[in-house]
């Protein structure tokens, strides 16, 4: 028994070392917390709830049961180890036997070899021991961007007033209010509360140690007139962003200056939903108050660190080339987004991980000609497969054995069909089919499997970890405006990708200060309080 401990444990730790540069990841938020056991390919069956593409295989296997099912008993029949024998039709798109072999696909294996990553991954700049949350927090929003946004909303405030009468209450606003402004609302990321006006109010929610730093009727004043951009221009709007834009082009270009990612990254989108524990305590008056989010959001996301590289945000509704009124529930909406996302990434060699609904061949092989390798979940429900052979994405009839997998491969791309208490299937041309990889459970052991799904499970793992996280300092002020959501949005990704370069500078050597001190160190600097220490 215990040799056969120590074999496991062996196992393990090999397959740890191949991941060697997710090491940063254990402890980002510099606090302790679960591990991967999470992770639905560690520790749950195929149709686990706790992601989402894992959620989505889980449905789309009980489908596919079904229908495997009404085919045996017309008499077909489909075997695990090939395609001789798959039944049914499969998924829109897809080929036939006889077409998948005409068009290249084939049993016989290959090995396939991705060249070096061609850049050093990491901060670009050094920061001095002596830097504070401020500093790291102003790579991305600097003075002058501040003062854009003192110089719009004065300027918005005037024109407001030429139009609906003069406010006697209103004054122009100065940089370091607006610092101040912005400090008041990131505070309700480290202190959750119903509304950020709470901080002046006498109950649960008051914050007495910077309330005084400004009156609630000065904040009220800045929060109604602020802007990002008071005017529409006249030429290149984008729509019902205008008005965020020049701020999203700001912070895309400081986050690609300061940073630069690892070679594997993954393209899907955030959790971004409201506070779960917040929802519970609502009540359905509250909860219908709260309106829905009128956008999506998507970021291309470093496996090492958790750093948000770029950002894609587009309106669900709307005409412009922002909005998903013309593109929704079609393929090539989200072919879209990945395109957008991976534009400054070509000739790099990069490896990226996606989603069910961004996987597609024709993506795939779009980006293997700029020198970019996908590793991709399939679902015959959200996935485009047009091209891919029917018989990897319907279930046969004969019950497969935990760990089994069969793969098939045009070029250097291989569709994958592994099991796991239920049908998971991948596309990549990222990892050699060749090569085997290991999935390690507490309970059950290791579980064989290609080194792509090993490579899948071990990135989205921390991504999972990271997102459970990332959701817990959340700037909590929900503003109707859409732009003004996108904002604060953007601000709480700039404060997270703030704390991981702090971690991986000198500074985090001198105070190693947890996410949550972090924030509210940066919050006490905002509202230039004298005493910057972090609440114990």
């Amino acid at each position: 028994m215990a040799e056969c401990g120590r074999k496991a444990l062996s196992l393990l730790e090999a397959a740890r070392s191949r991941y060697e540069s997710l090491q940063i990841s254990d402890d980002v938020f510099g606090e302790s917390g679960d591990d991967s056991s999470d992770n639905p390919f560690y520790s749950t069956s195929g149709d686990s709830d706790s992601d989402n593409y894992i959620a989505e295989a889980g449905e789309e296997q009980h489908q596919q049961h079904k229908r495997s099912s009404g085919d045996k008993e017309s008499g077909h029949s489909g075997g695990a180890g090939g395609c001789s024998g798959s039944s049914g039709a499969g998924p829109p798109g897809s080929l036939s036997r006889s077409q998948a072999e005409e068009d290249g696909w084939m049993e016989t294996l290959q090995d396939v070899t991705v060249p070096p990553y061609k850049e050093t991954y990491g901060p670009t700049q050094k920061m001095p021991a002596s830097a504070t949350a401020l500093d790291f927090f102003q790579l991305f929003v600097p003075d002058n961007c501040i003062q854009n946004m003192v110089t719009q909303t004065n300027m918005y405030a005037k024109k407001f007033q030429e139009r609906f009468g003069s406010d006697e209450g209103w004054r122009p606003v100065t940089a370091q209010e607006m610092k101040a402004f912005l400090g008041f609302v990131t505070s309700t990321s480290v202190h959750r509360c119903e509304s950020v006006l709470s901080i002046w109010s006498s109950g649960f929610f008051s914050n007495r140690s910077i309330a005084l730093k400004m009156s609630q009727a000065r904040f009220e004043k800045i929060l109604k007139y602020f802007h990002i951009v008071a005017f529409r221009p006249s030429q290149g709007s984008n729509q019902g962003l205008y008005k965020i834009q020049p701020f999203l082009d700001s912070l895309q270009q400081s986050f690609s200056c300061t940073f630069r990612p690892s070679q594997t990254q993954v393209l899907h989108e955030p959790l971004i939903d409201e506070d779960p524990v917040f929802i519970t305590t609502c009540t359905e008056r509250e909860l219908r108050k709260r309106k829905k989010r009128k956008f999506s959001l998507w970021v291309r996301q470093c496996t090492s660190t958790g750093f948000i590289c770029q950002i894609s945000v587009h309106l669900k509704e709307g005409q412009g080339t922002d909005g998903l009124s013309t593109l929704k529930n079609k393929p090539q909406l989200h072919s879209l987004v990945a395109k957008q996302l991976c534009q400054n990434i070509s000739g790099k060699n990069t490896i990226i991980f996606t989603g069910p609904s961004i996987t597609s061949l024709s993506l795939f092989t779009e980006f293997s000609k700029q020198d970019i390798y996908c590793c991709g979940l399939l679902s015959t429900r959200k996935s485009d497969c047009t091209g891919l052979p029917q018989c990897m994405l319907v279930c046969g009839s004969t019950l497969a054995q935990r760990g089994q997998s069969r793969v098939m491969m045009k070029g250097s791309m291989s569709l994958i069909s592994w099991y796991n208490k239920g049908h998971f299937r991948f596309l990549t041309n990222a990892y050699s089919p060749t090569k085997q990889g290991m999935i390690i459970k507490r309970k059950s052991g290791e579980i064989p499997c290609p080194l792509a799904v090993e490579a899948f499970a071990a990135h989205l793992s921390y991504i999972c970890k990271y997102d459970d996280k990332y959701s817990k300092y959340f700037i909590f002020h929900k503003p109707n405006k859409t732009w003004q959501q996108v904002f604060w949005l953007s601000i709480s990704i700039a404060i997270n990708n703030a704390y991981i370069l702090y971690k991986m500078s000198d500074a985090y050597a001198v105070k190693r200060y947890s996410r949550a001190q972090f924030g509210e160190r940066l919050v006490r600097e905002l509202l230039d309080l004298d005493d910057c220490s972090p609440t114990q």
